[in-house]
């Protein structure tokens, strides 16, 4: 895409496939990641790959971009056979990656970070830096991307972020882009801009790997797509070819009528106020109430200042001005442990920075915020059997894939991580429920399981503050809709008012 001697030329090949996967096994300790799945991708197309969270999607990608090795099968490309051990063998072979989880390095520049390991050098061997921002404000220019070559990534928001890898993806000018829930941290208007970038690649010839879970990206996007279910294939078909519910039928074996199982709870007296709530620059005079049962949807483009509105109430960072009441008495809501104490529990948007404990066990992620409470006896030891017990319950409520609670929860998928997070909250069982961004990455099947469990929790009393980037998901699970823009409540609608024009509009305000 650039000229400059940091590309490549493409590869020369000839046949129906630049890219074939055949007979791939893969096993992790404990589970059959993968057994015997297939995949083939003309060159110039958009290929979706879809199945539930823990189906084997992000596993066979990471073998195709060199972070895994299959335990048999082989891999093609441009029909040979593909023989690579890291990710920089694929990234110089001609495959490139975005990945579900970002990968940057949060105190490194924008330039930095995509041109890492190729960064232009001058006459005396030492970096470039004026040629490297050239380039990237080059490449930037390109794609129609407004971030400054210059920024720190680590203050960036998660959608410019997601940009950053876009491009740096982009960069490597590949033969295969393989892109892993590219759109699950941007807006609606940034889909629009990815999927004009994945157009002008697919006219040039680039064949892109696209995993989803969302169905009007893929009829929009797709030329193919290949569903897996387990670990297993089952069936390539055109887009053109199938419906949505054909799709989440191959996905799940099995139909799931009802994606937003929205029950009429009784909604009690109200548990939280909020009141003028002001952060200067991020948000300012912020007021709402949330009631006993009552789930309050929070709508708004990334920016709004949704996310810091969250964590204010949970004491991340703490509010300048204004009051948050709960019960009627004034909380001074100066930390997440002040929250917790006042029932409080808060699911942040980024599973991977401020979520999950990687390197941790899945029941060490599961209970980490019962430590504090009272699971912990009067010696201040856990009471291991019950807390254990809990979380068994728990995740296989919530259906989270792994052989046992003692897998690193680093080897699961994201959207099973994201469930073990879930899990985690709800064994405090709070009081007030902040959601910010739910289901994120998460399949069609599981998220009509934690919308049903959503439900049940309002219907038990629970007050739900659900934030979330998918409209139909807020329409769908809301008592009410609050709509934020530019730091402000736009807005606040009841459940037979709400619509998607009300809603945008308040949003654009």
């Amino acid at each position: 895409m650039l000229d400059t001697d940091q590309t490549r030329q493409r590869t020369a090949y000839t046949g129906d496939f630049i890219l074939e996967v055949d007979k791939v096994r893969k096993e992790f300790p404990g589970v059959v990641a993968l057994d015997d799945v297939q995949l083939r991708l003309r060159p110039g197309t958009v290929h979706a790959l879809m199945g539930e969270n823990g189906a084997g999607k992000s596993t066979l990608m990471k073998i195709i971009a060199g972070v895994y090795t299959p335990d048999r099968g082989e891999v093609r490309f441009a029909g040979k056979p593909l023989n690579i051990k890291t990710p920089i063998d694929a990234l110089n072979s001609g495959i490139a990656m975005i990945h579900q989880e970002l990968n940057l390095m949060n105190t490194m520049t924008v330039a930095e970070n995509i041109w890492i390991r190729r960064e232009p050098r001058n006459g005396i061997g030492l970096v470039d830096h004026g040629q490297m921002a050239q380039m990237t404000q080059a490449l930037f220019d390109d794609l129609n991307i407004g971030l400054d070559p210059a920024d720190l990534v680590g203050d960036l928001t998660v959608a410019q972020k997601q940009m950053v890898e876009i491009a740096k993806a982009v960069s490597y000018d590949s033969d295969v882009l393989i892109m892993d829930e590219p759109t699950s941290a941007i807006t609606e208007s940034e889909v629009e801009h990815l999927f004009a970038i994945i157009r002008d690649l697919r006219s040039k010839g680039v064949g892109i790997v696209y995993i989803t879970h969302k169905m009007n990206e893929l009829f929009e996007i797709a030329d193919e797509l290949t569903v897996f279910r387990d670990g297993q294939y089952i069936d390539t078909v055109k887009a053109t070819d199938v419906t949505r519910d054909d799709i989440i039928q191959m996905m799940v074996g099995r139909e799931i009528t009802d994606m937003f199982p929205k029950i009429d709870c009784d909604i009690g007296d109200v548990i939280l106020e909020v009141r003028n709530l002001t952060l200067p620059g991020t948000f300012h005079d912020v007021s709402f109430c949330l009631r006993r049962g009552e789930i309050l949807g929070l709508a708004g483009l990334v920016g709004s200042g949704r996310s810091n509105v969250a964590e204010a109430l949970f004491g991340v960072i703490p509010a300048a001005s204004g009051q948050i009441v709960i019960d009627g008495a004034v909380v001074d809501m100066t930390s997440p442990a002040v929250a917790m104490q006042h029932g409080l529990a808060f699911l942040t948007e980024d599973r991977k920075e401020t979520g999950c404990f990687l390197q941790l066990d899945c029941l060490e992620n599961i209970q980490m915020a019962l430590l504090t409470r009272e699971k912990v006896n009067g010696m201040g030891f856990v009471q291991q059997g019950e807390v254990t017990k809990l979380a068994e319950d728990f995740a296989a409520k919530l259906r989270v894939k792994t052989p046992n609670l003692s897998e690193t929860v680093e080897n699961l998928s994201g959207g099973n991580q994201q469930k073990l997070l879930i899990a985690r909250w709800l064994l405090t069982n709070p009081r007030i429920l902040i959601l910010d961004e739910p289901t994120r990455g998460i399949d069609v099947g599981a998220k009509s399981e934690i919308h049903r469990l959503i439900t049940q929790l309002a219907g038990q009393g629970v007050a739900v503050l659900m934030i979330s980037s998918e409209l139909p998901e807020v329409l769908g699970m809301s008592d009410r809709v609050m709509v934020m823009h530019e730091g402000h409540v736009s807005g606040i609608l009841d459940r037979s008012e709400a619509d998607p024009v009300r809603v945008m509009e308040l949003a654009a305000k």
